[in-house]
């Protein structure tokens, strides 16, 4: 992740814009203890109602039946974000 700080995925309820604050962990940050990096240093960062095994520390919830967006931050970002030689891939369904 192209910053000099760190990055930050809060997800927000769709109907009124706040952190879903039902959970344990309303964000995961580059910074989350116990976060799982991938052989090559990416993250992936699993969404929905109930964790995948062995995914908890990368997991973040979304209530079932209810609206929600993410909003991915960047503190200190570094020129690959803005001259867009980085772009963020998009979020997947995983089955």
């Amino acid at each position: 992740m192209p910053v000099s700080q760190f990055w930050d995925l809060p997800v927000y309820d769709s109907e009124t814009a706040v952190v879903i604050l039902n959970h344990d962990t309303p964000s995961l940050d580059s910074l989350s203890k116990g976060l799982q990096q991938n052989a090559d240093g990416s993250v992936d960062i699993y969404l929905g109602p109930k964790a995948r095994s062995g995914q908890e520390s990368n997991w973040l919830h979304t209530p079932p039946g209810k609206g929600w967006f993410a909003w991915f931050r960047f503190y200190g970002p570094e020129e690959p974000v803005f001259d867009k030689s980085w772009t963020m891939p998009d979020i997947e369904k995983v089955k």
